[in-house]
C-alpha cells in the first residue's frame, strides 16, 4: 500500500529542505508520515508536497514481494500497468490516461525516471531494482518541473545512495513455476569521502502458459541486473553521485489467446492448424516457434550538488543505450502463416538538466533550470509470409467468391490481361515475401523553466511555474513490399474484362435477364463502388511503402509550449494542509513507426500530381505518419492530514486532454490518431490508521469517470460522448500490517493486500466484428469485460542478527482476466487477447548485515 501523508509541519519553500541532511549521513529508513519525497525537484516530506503523489516504500515492495515496476499497479491504484506484444511493450497509464506501447515513435504520456534519470522508452524501464529506495507516482500532468514527458503523469525511482558504513544484504527466493530470485547489495566507505555500492539482481521463472504448438512455456521471466555507484561528499565542496548500470531481458512473452473465433479461424483448422478454442482462453496456446525479446540496457549518469552563496546547483548528466530484438509467430495459431514478425531497435539517449534553488528572503525561494534531450532510434525489421500462408489464403479467396476464383487463377488472369502470362505464377502470398522495414528518428529537445514559492501569509503559500519546451524531430522510412497480391491495383482499367465476367455471372446480375446483365456488367465494370474483386481487398496486407521524407513530405516536425501551475496552499492546523491548484501539461508530435504510417488526406493531391502515389496507397484524415502534440490541463483541490494515529491524503480533480495521442492497433498495423478531447473527473482517498503500535490498516481508493469529449476519427469511427475503454471506475487496495514483538525481540509480520478494479470494458471497438458480417448490435454491446479482483499475502520471521526468511503468495485466489483485446492478424472477424499471470507462491530468506 502506497504511503499517503506525512509529518504535520506545514508547507516549507524550497531551500529549507534541499540542504536538510549532511550529505554522507545514512539514510533511515522513514516510515509513514516521515517519508522524504523530491516530487517538486527538492526534498520535502510527504505531508509538505502539495501535490497528488503516491510513495511505496522499500519496505512495503519488499513486504508484497514486488518483482519489477510492473506490479506496482496492485499498490497504488490510481496506477495502471498492461504488458503487450513484447516484454518491452509496457503501457503505464495515471488515472486513466497513457500510451507509447508497441511503437518506438511514440513517447509515453507517463514519464519514467530512475535516479532523476528519464527513461524515454518502456523496454528501458522495465527492470529490476535490488536497492530501491522508494517509488513516487505524481498523478496528473507533470510538465512545468519534468517537460514534455509528463503530460498524463510521472513516475519516479530513486535507488539507495552509497553509504559511509559497511553494509549490504542477500536475499533468496523461490516459487512455483520454478521461480527463482536472487538480490544482492554490498556499499561501504572507500576513503573518509568517497563511498561505493554494488548491486546486482537474477529473476527466473519458466512460463505460466503452456504452448502446445512449439512445446514451449510461455510468459516467461528471465531477467538480470548489475549496478555499481561511487557518492564523492566532501565536507564542503561538490557533491557528486556516478551510476553505471547494465540490465538484461531474455524472454518468451507474450502469450495470445482467441477470444472469438470466425470463418478464419476453420479455415486454419481445415489447413491443419490450431488454434485454442475459446471454451478454454486459460489454458494451451499455439504457435510454431517461441517469442523471442532480447533487450540490453544500459548507462552512466553524474549527479553533482554543490552550494555556492546559499545558491544550490544541481546538474545530472547521463547517456544511456538500449537494443530491444524482437520476433514472434505473431498469427498466434499453430498453421505457418507469418514466418516472421521480427523488430531490431536501438534506441540511444543523451540528457543533461541543470538547476538552480534557492531562499530568496524569509517568504520567497526559487527554483531555476535548464533541460536539453537528445534522442536516436533506429528500426529494422521483417514482416514475411509463411509456408501455409497460400493456402490459406487461397481457401480465403475461394470462400469470398463461392469458389470461382483462386490463388492459382488469379495469378494467371491478372499476368495474362498485363501481356504476360507467367509475371506473378506462384507469387502470390509466397512464403519469405512480405515487408522489411526500416525506420529511423532524431529527437532533439530543450526546455527552460522556473518556480516560486512565495508566502503570502504565514500559513497561505503561493506557488507558480513556467516551462517553455521546444521540440523538434526528423524522421524517415526505408520500408519496402515484396508482398505480390497486395501490389495489385483491383480497380486497374487492364482488369476490367475479369471484373466484366464476374459482374455478368455473380450474384449481382441474379435474376436479371442475360441482356440486362451483360449491360449492367458492361456498364460497371470499371464502377470502383460495384468491383466484384473488392471482398480481397481485406487480404493486401502489405501493399506498397511511400516512403518519406519524399518531395512532399519532409519527415519534419517541430513543436513548443509553454506549459505552467499555480497553487495555493494552506496550513489549516498543525495537523491539516490544504491547497487548490491548476497545472497544464505537453507532450510533443510522435511519430509513427510503423508499417501502418501513412500519409495525411491532406497531402493526397500533391502526392497524386507529383506521381509519388503508391498502388493501394491508403491516406488518413487527420493524420498518419505523426500524431500532433497533445495538451493537458488538471484543476484540483487537496487535503492532507495528520492526527498520530491516523493520516489521510484525498485530492478531487477534473482533467483533461486535448489531441491525446491515440495508437490503435487494427490487425495489420497501428492507427496513431488524435483523439480532439478526453477528459477525466473524480477523486482519490489514500489513509493509514494504527490502531495499535503492532498493526497498520491501510486504504487507496481511485474513483474515475472517463469520457471522450470529441472523437470523430478513431479508428472505430465518431466515438464521442462515449466512454473510453480500460479504465476502471473504482480501483482500490486494501493493507493490513501486524509487526508482533517477541519476548526475545524478533518480529513476526503478517501482511495481506487486496486490490480490487470494477469491471470495465476492455476495447472501444473492434472493427473485425462488422468487417466479418457480425451485427452492428454485437459491435455496439462490446462484450469484452476486466474484472481485478486480486489478493496478495507474505508471514515472516525478523531476527535481531539480520536474517528474515517469508512465505509469500500473489493472486492467491488465481482471479484471471483479459487484459488487452485486440483483431486478430490476417484472420478477419476473429479477436484476440493477452491474460494476466496466475497464482504465484514461494519462500524467501534475507540477510542483512
Amino acid at each position: 500500500m502506497s504511503v499517503c501523508c506525512a509529518l504535520p509541519v506545514g508547507w516549507v519553500g524550497t531551500a529549507q529542505a534541499a540542504d536538510a541532511a549532511p550529505a554522507a549521513a545514512p539514510v533511515p529508513e522513514s516510515t509513514g508520515n516521515e517519508i522524504v519525497v523530491t516530487a517538486t525537484k527538492r526534498e520535502q516530506t510527504l505531508q509538505q508536497v502539495p501535490v497528488a503523489v503516491s510513495v511505496t516504500t522499500a519496505a512495503e515492495i519488499a513486504r508484497a514481494h514486488v518483482r519489477d515496476i510492473n506490479d506496482l499497479s496492485t499498490l497504488v491504484p490510481s496506477l495502471r500497468v498492461s504488458e503487450h506484444q513484447s516484454s518491452a511493450q509496457t503501457d503505464f497509464l495515471i488515472r486513466g490516461f497513457g500510451n507509447g506501447a508497441n511503437n518506438a515513435g511514440i513517447e509515453p504520456s507517463v514519464g519514467v525516471f530512475i535516479d532523476g534519470v528519464y527513461r524515454s522508452r518502456s523496454a528501458a524501464q522495465i527492470s529490476d531494482f535490488p536497492d530501491i529506495r522508494r517509488v513516487e507516482v505524481l498523478r496528473g500532468p507533470q510538465s512545468t518541473l519534468f517537460g514534455k514527458n509528463a503530460s498524463a503523469g510521472v513516475i519516479s525511482v530513486t535507488t539507495a545512495e552509497p553509504q559511509f558504513k559497511h553494509g549490504g544484504s542477500l536475499e533468496v527466493s523461490y516459487g512455483n513455476y520454478n521461480a527463482l530470485v536472487i538480490k544482492s547489495t554490498m556499499t561501504g566507505p572507500l576513503t573518509d569521502n568517497l563511498a561505493f555500492s554494488l548491486a546486482s539482481g537474477y529473476n527466473r521463472r519458466d512460463g505460466v502458459v503452456h504452448d502446445a504448438g512449439s512445446g514451449q512455456d510461455v510468459n516467461d521471466r528471465k531477467r538480470g541486473f548489475m549496478r555499481g555507484q561511487l557518492l564523492f561528499a566532501p565536507a564542503d565542496g561538490p557533491r557528486v553521485r556516478l551510476i553505471a548500470d547494465y540490465s538484461t531481458i531474455d524472454e518468451n512473452c507474450c502469450a495470445v489467446v482467441n477470444l472469438l473465433s470466425s470463418s478464419t479461424t476453420s479455415v486454419i483448422r481445415a489447413i491443419g492448424g490450431k488454434v485454442n478454442p475459446t471454451s478454454d482462453i486459460y489454458g494451451d496456446v499455439y504457435t510454431n516457434f517461441g517469442s523471442i525479446n532480447r533487450i540490453r540496457d544500459y548507462g552512466v549518469s553524474a549527479q553533482i550538488d554543490h552550494t555556492i552563496a546559499g545558491v544550490k546547483v544541481t546538474s545530472i548528466t547521463a547517456w544511456r543505450k538500449n537494443t530491444n530484438y524482437n520476433n514472434q509467430d505473431s498469427d498466434f495459431t499453430s498453421a505457418d502463416l507469418l514466418s516472421r514478425n521480427m523488430a531490431d531497435i536501438t534506441d540511444t539517449t543523451f540528457t543533461q538538466e541543470l538547476r538552480l534553488s534557492a531562499k530568496l528572503n524569509d517568504r520567497a525561494s526559487l527554483l531555476l533550470g535548464a533541460y536539453y534531450f537528445n534522442e536516436k532510434i533506429s528500426q529494422t525489421g521483417q514482416l514475411l509470409y509463411g509456408s501455409q500462408m497460400r493456402t490459406y489464403a487461397d481457401q480465403l479467396i475461394r470462400g469470398a467468391s463461392s469458389n470461382t476464383l483462386n490463388v492459382a487463377l488469379l495469378e494467371g488472369t491478372f499476368g495474362a490481361l498485363e501481356g504476360n502470362p507467367t509475371k506473378y505464377t506462384n507469387r502470390f502470398f509466397a512464403s519469405g515475401t512480405g515487408l522489411n522495414k526500416a525506420y529511423a528518428m532524431k529527437d532533439e529537445s530543450i526546455s527552460v523553466f522556473g518556480q516560486i514559492d512565495f508566502k503570502l501569509t504565514d500559513r497561505l503559500t503561493f506557488t507558480g511555474g513556467l516551462n517553455y519546451t521546444k521540440d523538434s524531430k526528423r524522421f524517415s522510412t526505408g520500408t519496402v513490399s515484396s508482398d505480390a497480391f497486395s501490389g495489385i491495383n483491383l480497380n486497374a482499367a487492364a482488369y476490367a474484362p475479369l471484373r466484366y465476367q464476374l459482374l455478368y455471372g455473380g450474384a449481382v446480375a441474379a435474376g436479371m435477364p442475360t441482356t440486362t446483365a451483360a449491360a449492367y456488367a458492361s456498364a460497371n465494370m470499371n464502377n470502383a463502388a460495384v468491383n466484384p474483386l473488392a471482398a480481397l481487398r481485406a487480404l493486401q496486407f502489405m501493399p506498397p511503402f511511400l516512403n518519406v521524407p519524399n518531395a512532399v513530405e519532409s519527415g519534419r516536425v517541430s513543436d513548443d509550449n509553454l506549459s505552467f501551475t499555480a497553487r495555493l496552499a494552506y496550513t489549516v492546523s498543525p495537523q491539516l494542509n490544504m491547497y487548490a491548484s491548476i497545472a497544464t501539461g505537453f507532450k510533443a508530435a510522435s511519430i509513427n513507426l510503423s508499417r501502418d504510417s501513412r500519409p495525411a488526406l491532406s497531402d493526397s493531391a500533391a502526392i497524386a500530381a507529383g506521381g509519388l502515389a503508391t498502388t493501394n496507397l491508403r491516406y488518413v484524415a487527420g493524420g498518419g505518419r505523426y500524431a500532433q502534440p497533445e495538451k493537458s490541463t488538471v484543476y484540483e483541490l487537496g487535503l492532507k492530514g495528520n492526527w498520530g494515529l491516523a493520516s489521510v491524503n484525498i485530492a478531487a480533480f477534473y482533467q483533461q486532454i486535448k489531441g491525446f495521442q491515440s495508437n490503435i492497433f487494427t490487425g495489420t498495423g497501428f492507427d496513431l490518431l488524435n483523439a480532439d478531447k478526453e477528459s477525466v473527473y473524480g477523486f482519490e482517498f489514500e489513509g493509514q490508521v494504527r490502531p495499535t503500535r503492532e498493526l497498520t490498516l491501510s486504504q487507496s481508493l481511485t474513483y474515475l469517470v472517463p469520457k471522450y469529449d470529441s472523437f470523430t476519427n478513431s479508428s472505430f469511427g465518431n466515438v464521442s460522448g462515449m466512454t473510453p475503454a480500460g479504465i476502471a471506475p473504482l480501483s482500490m487496495t486494501l493493507a493490513a500490517t501486524w509487526d508482533h514483538v517477541l519476548p526475545n525481540g524478533h518480529h513476526v509480520i503478517l501482511r495481506g493486500d487486496w486490490h480490487y478494479e470494477s469491471p470495465v470494458q476492455i476495447q472501444d471497438g473492434l472493427p473485425g466484428f462488422l468487417s466479418a458480417g457480425v451485427s452492428a448490435a454485437l459491435n455496439a454491446a462490446r462484450p469484452y469485460r476486466r474484472t481485478v479482483s486480486q489478493i496478495d499475502a507474505s508471514l515472516s520471521w525478523k531476527l535481531n542478527n539480520g536474517l528474515e526468511f517469508a512465505v509469500w503468495g500473489r493472486n492467491l485466489t488465481n482471479d484471471r482476466y483479459i487484459s488487452v483485446v485486440f483483431d486478430s492478424p490476417a484472420q478477419q472477424g476473429s479477436i484476440s487477447g493477452y491474460v494476466n499471470t496466475p497464482r504465484t507462491y514461494g519462500v524467501s530468506a534475507l540477510w542483512k548485515y
